[in-house]
């Protein structure tokens, strides 16, 4: 390590060279009192005098992007980085997306939520190519009430292919589906340690379900998979010793599903929880907790990491990029966004329950639209009782065509993904309303992502803050437009911003005050993190400027 004094008796001199030095993470420094004059010694303590180190004002160590977060998610996940891009629902989470970032050291999740059984495994097909060409990767598996048969057929997709990895959301309570996912091939090693293949990370907001997943399964369920010959009594028996999920991901303020929970409340409670239930189970191996909603500035990274986030999960500003599977037309529309341009919306596939979304709002009407969609699914018992002006509106804007001509595509739609709620549908007037209303839920997000330029106005975009503050932090800099931004620049540069607040937070912490908007954080493109971090981070080409 090379050693270098530098000594400056101009303040503004010295604040320069100091915000370069914090800028050069790779390298630790020391800054020094020689005889009044504020020096830095590049290098670690070992090149330094003793006449130095004993003016020792602050000591600075390197802080390398792969050393943030917890080193066991690394391991256990064989990711680089404690990074990773959170599913996003009907494919936007695309199998680019997964790539990008898992040749990269990184982990993504395949968003299979809302896509049939044989999409999902069009896209393992894609991604799991054997063992000659092995990325880490995980695929999605959502909470599905309404549709308790297609869940439990993803599941049985992921036993039967071999996927080792789940990102669980949007779970209310535990489902046989996912405890039986968690616990098939459950088994002891040579060395008499429980081993189960298959983890899941979960991603949640409420402490009463995030204990759930921190706990060990629950014993009924276990029993049910029993009786069912689903495993041994041994595998039951070390299936109540183990979590559910090591990792939990606290997911705070996040597009789509959410419960707009601020993240500096929400993390620390679920870390508290985490030590709770860690000593209470007194698991071998240690519980992680993420952070969610919110991630998309080095700010935001720096806090939950301070914080103690075990790694990071980036999710809305990833929608924005050239990997995201959606439309140039919503990629242009999110980097646009502001903070004041996001709503909450009915959710599709928990519409009856009065689950709602969190979406984009500028440009589009669907929020509003979707939100009296609901109100008449709330005051009335089926399509007959709507009020015919309301009824005349519906069909002539939002269905563009006669409800029942809806609810015949809405039968083929689910006679192939679930029979069972045709059948409830025609039984239930209510049920048949509710179906029907889904149909402009779904298509709505469909409309979005292949960018059908006649709906334009009913684009369902799930959009949380986290857009509007990175849009805010990349002005005027070559990731403001959105065909510039990849996947891997935007997590690296939020990465890279990360480790020198966090270096910047360093010197604070023992009483040297930096000067006003010290560091200034521009983005950057791989080739200077890399320069700056003294580390290859890339195989391929990313964004340049």
């Amino acid at each position: 390590m090379r050693s270098r004094i530098v000594e400056l008796f101009s303040t503004d001199g010295f604040h320069e060279t100091l915000e370069r030095a914090i800028g050069e993470v790779a390298e630790p420094f020391l800054v020094v009192d020689r005889g009044g004059v504020a020096g830095l010694i590049m290098g670690p303590p070992a090149a330094a005098s003793l006449e130095d180190l004993e003016r020792l004002i602050a000591f600075v160590p390197a802080c390398r992007l792969e050393q943030l977060g917890d080193p066991s998610f690394r391991e256990a996940h064989g990711t680089r980085f404690a990074c990773m891009a959170g599913a996003m629902a009907n494919g936007i989470g695309s199998v680019e997306v997964v790539e990008a970032m898992g040749r990269r050291g990184m982990l993504g999740i395949f968003g299979a939520a809302g896509l049939p059984v044989e999409a999902v495994e069009r896209a393992i097909d894609r991604i799991d190519r054997g063992p000659g060409d092995r990325f880490p990767f995980g695929f999605n598996l959502i909470h599905s009430p309404q549709e308790s048969a297609h869940e439990a057929a993803i599941v049985d997709l992921y036993l039967r292919r071999g996927i080792r990895l789940v990102e669980a959301s949007a779970f209310l309570d535990l489902t046989l589906p996912l405890v039986r996912f968690r616990v098939t091939g459950i088994r002891r090693d040579s060395q008499g340690k429980i081993v189960a293949p298959n983890r899941i990370i979960a991603k949640v907001s409420r402490v009463e379900v995030a204990g759930k997943f921190l706990a060990p399964p629950p014993e009924r369920l276990l029993r049910e998979l029993l009786q069912r010959g689903e495993i041994s009594p041994e595998q039951a028996g070390w299936a109540a010793r183990i979590p559910l999920a090591e990792d939990l991901t606290a997911e705070a303020d996040s597009g789509g599903h959410t419960d707009n929970q601020p993240a500096i409340v929400l993390l620390p409670t679920m870390l508290a929880l985490r030590d709770r239930l860690q000593a209470q189970h007194a698991y071998d191996r240690p519980l992680r907790v993420g952070a969610a909603g919110g991630i998309s500035t080095p700010w935001s990274a720096a806090a939950a990491l301070a914080m103690g986030a075990s790694y990071l999960v980036t999710g809305s500003v990833n929608q924005s990029c050239v990997e995201a599977g959606t439309s140039p037309q919503v990629r242009q529309m999110l980097a646009q966004a502001q903070q004041a341009d996001i709503a909450m919306a009915p959710a599709a596939d928990m519409f009856e329950m009065g689950v709602k979304v969190q979406v984009l709002k500028r440009g589009t009407m669907f929020a509003m639209r979707a939100a009296k969609l609901y109100d008449l699914y709330r005051n009335h018992d089926s399509l007959g009782q709507i009020p015919g002006p309301d009824r005349r509106m519906l069909e002539k804007t939002l269905f563009r065509a006669p409800l029942e001509k809806i609810w015949e595509q809405t039968r083929s739609y689910f006679s192939l993904r679930d029979p069972a709620q045709i059948e409830r549908g025609e039984r239930d007037p209510k049920h048949k309303m509710a179906l029907v209303f889904r149909w402009y839920l779904g298509q709505s997000s469909h409309w979005a992502n292949v960018g059908e330029p006649a709906r334009s106005v009913d684009y369902q975009i799930w959009c949380g803050p986290a857009m509007a503050a990175f849009n805010d932090w990349v002005r005027g800099s070559f990731l403001e437009q959105p065909e510039n931004r990849r996947v891997v620049t935007v997590a690296l540069n939020i990465l890279f911003g990360a480790a020198v607040l966090t270096r910047a937070r360093m010197l604070r912490a023992q009483g040297v005050t930096l000067a006003p908007g010290m560091p200034r954080l521009a983005p950057l493109d791989c080739g200077d993190i890399e320069k700056r971090s003294q580390t290859s981070y890339h195989s391929e080409p990313c964004a340049n400027r």
